[in-house]
Parts: C-alpha cells; sequence; structure tokens
C-alpha cells in the first residue's frame, strides 16, 4: 500500500503518530512517582502491624498505574485495552491475596518448625 492510500483512510483515530503529552503532565507525573517513592522509603521505618504489606502494595500499585497511564499511553487507548490493564492488577491483587492468606494459615507451623531447629543447633547431642 502506498503512503498516500494510508494517510487518505480516515477510517480509524491511529495515525501511526505518537501522543503528543504537555510537559507538564510528564513533570506532574514524574514528581508524583518520585514523591511516592520516598513514602515507600519513609513508611519502611513505621511499623503498621500486619497491614506492612498491604499499605507497600497498594503504594506500588499507584506507582505502576501512573506509569501505565502516563508513561505508557494507557490513556489515550482504546477502553478494551485500558480495562484489560485494570483486570490485569485485579488478578495480580487475587494471587497475592490467596498467597498470603496461605503463608499466614500455615505461619505457626513454620515458626515452630524453625525454633525447633534452632534449639537443636543451639544444643547438639553427642
Amino acid at each position: 500500500m502506498s503512503d498516500h492510500a494510508q494517510h487518505t483512510d480516515h477510517s480509524h483515530d491511529d495515525h501511526g503518530i505518537a501522543h503528543v503529552m504537555p510537559m507538564s503532565t510528564l513533570i506532574g507525573t514524574f514528581v508524583a512517582l518520585l514523591a511516592l517513592t520516598a513514602l515507600t522509603v519513609a513508611i519502611y521505618e513505621i511499623d503498621f502491624g500486619w497491614i506492612d504489606i498491604w499499605v507497600a502494595l497498594g503504594i506500588a500499585t499507584v506507582k505502576a498505574s501512573l506509569v501505565g497511564i502516563y508513561f505508557m499511553h494507557l490513556r489515550y487507548e482504546k477502553p478494551f485495552i485500558t480495562l484489560s490493564f485494570v483486570f490485569s492488577l485485579g488478578f495480580v491483587a487475587l494471587f497475592l491475596i490467596i498467597t498470603l492468606k496461605d503463608t499466614q494459615e500455615y505461619e505457626p507451623q513454620v515458626e515452630a518448625l524453625h525454633n525447633a531447629k534452632l534449639e537443636a543447633m543451639a544444643n547438639p547431642n553427642p
């Protein structure tokens, strides 16, 4: 197909050029990512108890979403692609929840085994 035929086809919105974003949007996204990274480092020192992992995962999800939406131009894609991204995040969250719940279920047994091994190492039998 010739270049002329490609340029005269107006049946779709994709014209083969990149989405031009204002510099202020890119800088704002960059500053937000830096702020969220600083927040991640700052909350490392704070003990939230059992929700530590959820706070860290929440911040990481927001950061990944910002990268996807603005730097990977998902904001300008067809709704199906954006919806696929959102559902992918949902499935990852679901799998992490199931994994963490399973880990929580067996944690007392793992701790007991670990303590027994430490005790056996501290008191070797001749």
